[in-house]
């Protein structure tokens, strides 16, 4: 099962975990995109809203009684404002979406994966690592869901349950900073501009892959992702290597 499978990092992970064998499970909003993916990997289709009860119920009555692998990817970020001028709505859908959407899709689906002895990845980001100027809303939202992952690993330390964190750093994604950014395409792109060799989506779903497919008794809290160029949050070098 990966939520938000409709593009990025959730649509190569899909690719990925089917490559492995896996029958996957592309749960996302947007039906004609998640439809074309399943037919392209020999998986299944599942209209979800990660925020929407019904859509969740619809989810877990999908997989069934096991599940082996739960991808939370479904998220993103909505916006840049400082805190001074905060978009509470943009807040609250972030909320939403990357801790209330996460922890509802992880808690329908844990007798599953339990069943399965199984594994979940929470994709998180190094925004949750700390603060960046105009990131609070989504530094708060991904730290939250970091929380999620570290409680649930502390109270399911009896179960045989790998329960695993991604961060990635700078990803160049066609939808991530667009989103961001209300469609400002300029804006979107200005976040990559001279950066050598950002990541990309297949990059972070090769690693969930390796993530997910450890023996079972082996369990990767967090693995942190980001390109060479990238040294920390706050620096990222944007030329050209010498």
């Amino acid at each position: 099962m990966v939520t938000g499978a409709s593009s990025g990092i959730g649509a190569a992970t899909a690719r990925r975990l089917a490559a492995e064998g896996f029958d996957v499970i592309c749960a996302a909003r947007r039906t004609d995109r998640i439809e074309a993916l399943a037919a392209e990997i020999g998986g299944r289709a599942l209209r979800c809203d990660v925020t929407d009860d019904a859509d969740i119920a619809a989810l877990a009555a999908e997989v069934g009684p096991e599940l082996a692998v739960l991808v939370n990817n479904a998220g993103g970020a909505f916006g840049l404002e400082p805190v001074a001028s905060a978009d509470t709505d943009a807040w609250q859908k972030m909320f939403a979406v990357n801790v209330i959407g996460t922890e509802k899709v992880t808690r329908a689906l844990l007798p599953a994966l339990v069943a399965a002895r199984g594994a979940v990845v929470f994709v998180t980001s190094v925004a949750a690592d700390g603060p960046y100027e105009g990131g609070a809303g989504y530094c708060a939202a991904k730290a939250a869901e970091r929380m999620i992952a570290g409680t649930l690993r502390l109270e399911f330390f009896d179960k045989p349950v790998r329960i695993t964190e991604i961060s990635p750093g700078m990803v160049a994604t066609e939808e991530f900073s667009l989103t961001r950014f209300g469609g400002d395409k300029d804006r979107a792109d200005a976040v990559y501009d001279g950066v050598p060799n950002p990541l990309v989506a297949d990059d972070v779903a090769e690693a969930i892959t390796w993530m997910a497919t450890r023996p079972a008794h082996v369990n990767i809290d967090r693995l942190t992702i980001r390109p060479v160029a990238q040294a920390a949050q706050h620096k990222v070098f944007r030329g050209s290597y010498s």
